[in-house]
């Protein structure tokens, strides 16, 4: 991946509800087909382990985030009807996550500031 200076990841980990899975898969369908037409979107995608759902979201800035969670803050409520968030991270440079920590502090993330390593 291409990395742009100001790339911001965020990581929620999803506890899906007995009986609720593939519901929930159903959801997310929803949620990949939103995001598609995001132009600061840089990776959207699941992986799953047992009752767990990962997201793995990758975007050009905090801007790119925040453009993102207006798209699709209107489906959450019903996604959190079948899961529980039980982590989340947010991951990028130190002036990009404080432009993120009031918008993001219901949601109570883990933050990580960039230190170094190799981009392409």
């Amino acid at each position: 991946m291409n990395q742009p200076a100001n790339l911001v990841t965020i990581h929620p980990y999803f506890k899906v509800y007995s009986g609720k899975m593939e519901e929930f898969k159903a959801a997310l369908l929803v949620f990949v087909e939103k995001v598609a037409a995001e132009k600061k979107n840089l990776c959207y995608d699941f992986t799953i382990n047992g009752d767990i759902v990962f997201c793995r979201e990758a975007y050009m800035g905090a801007e790119g985030f925040l453009e993102h969670f207006d798209n699709v803050g209107a489906l959450l409520p019903s996604l959190m009807k079948m899961a529980d968030v039980v982590r989340m991270e947010v991951h990028g440079p130190a002036d990009e996550l404080e432009k993120l920590k009031e918008p993001l502090a219901a949601l109570k993330p883990e933050w990580f500031a960039f230190m170094f390593g190799v981009k392409r």
